[in-house]
């Protein structure tokens, strides 16, 4: 698409929007908690005209409609006539459907994103589903959390947070700044990344950890029930992302199944180093092993700019 094709839209041909307008009509396809904030947040930050939300069942509708959190809700197809933004907050192994089902009804300018937290996947097969003239741009926000549906979601939920943009190559440029300058305006700090260095990124900071939680839950079938009444607050930190939604991660998981191989090998890696000192009961290299992760630890958690826990559960 040309750069004249996305600024003509809702300004008549020729004329140049910027970048960081407010949208006509904005559609939210899936209103679960980050499909159901970017719709409040966006309603209440006067960033479209109208925002009309779509599901696949009728309750979260229903909710959504009552809390205020869209001005009205449709059918997928039906919702994304006239938008000028749609946003995909379904989970991603069901987006490429999705977009199938609701294509024809997409206008030429229209801009398509998403809050997926795989890009490979979604940049290879979304773009070549849609019609001339509407253009896809992947996004991430780092944001979340296990719980579940509208009734959860927070107009504030991306102020702070990361969100990351994923731009194919050659893409074109102001639809790229259209999208990241609607994360701004929702409070956001915007990187932009290529969708394989973001899977190989977020693989470290958000799948690797739920996959150690998760197992470790798991291995949880071979201790006594009695434990759970000596469970701290460590323990309730450590075990709480293992609470978010099973199907939700498999899905996940397996999709940057490619890029989590590194990280699981390194991390088997070092718990293999630490199972070692305390087998031979060298406390010095056990200490040393616990110290440099410390260190470790305080250097990647320097630059998060949401608080190390906050980011857990993604479409």
């Amino acid at each position: 698409m040309t750069t004249s094709g996305i600024r003509a839209a809702g300004a008549g041909a020729g004329a140049a929007v910027d970048a960081s307008a407010p949208f006509e009509r904005i559609a939210v396809l899936g209103l679960g908690l980050l499909g159901g904030s970017v719709a409040a947040a966006a309603k209440e930050r006067g960033l479209a005209r109208e925002v009309v939300g779509a599901a696949r069942r009728p309750a979260p509708l229903e909710r959504a409609l009552a809390a205020g959190i869209v001005d009205s809700v449709a059918s997928p197809r039906e919702a994304v006539e006239g938008a000028d933004l749609v946003i995909l907050g379904t989970p991603v192994g069901s987006m490429s459907q999705v977009v199938s089902d609701v294509a024809s009804g997409l206008s030429p300018g229209c801009l398509v994103t998403d809050v997926g937290s795989v890009k490979g996947a979604v940049i290879e097969t979304i773009p070549g589903l849609l019609p001339a003239g509407v253009e896809f741009v992947g996004s991430h926000p780092m944001a979340g959390s296990h719980l579940r549906g509208p009734e959860h979601a927070q107009a504030d939920l991306f102020e702070g947070a990361t969100c990351v943009v994923t731009p194919r190559a050659g893409q074109d440029l102001f639809a790229v700044e259209r999208v990241e300058a609607f994360w701004r305006n929702l409070g956001a700090r915007v990187e932009r990344l290529t969708p394989a260095s973001h899977d190989e990124d977020v693989a470290w900071v958000s799948h690797l950890p739920h996959l150690v939680a998760f197992a470790f839950a798991e291995s949880l079938n071979a201790a006594p029930d009695r434990v759970g009444r000596l469970a701290g607050g460590g323990f309730r930190d450590f075990t709480r992302i293992a609470q978010s939604d099973a199907e939700l991660w498999g899905e996940i998981l397996s999709l940057n199944g490619k890029a989590l191989s590194g990280p699981l090998n390194h991390f088997s890696a070092s718990l293999a180093k630490l199972a070692r000192a305390l087998e031979e009961g060298d406390g010095e290299s056990l200490e040393k092993l616990l110290n440099q992760a410390r260190l470790r630890l305080a250097e990647v958690a320097s630059l998060a700019s949401t608080p190390v826990g906050t980011e857990d559960d993604d479409a």
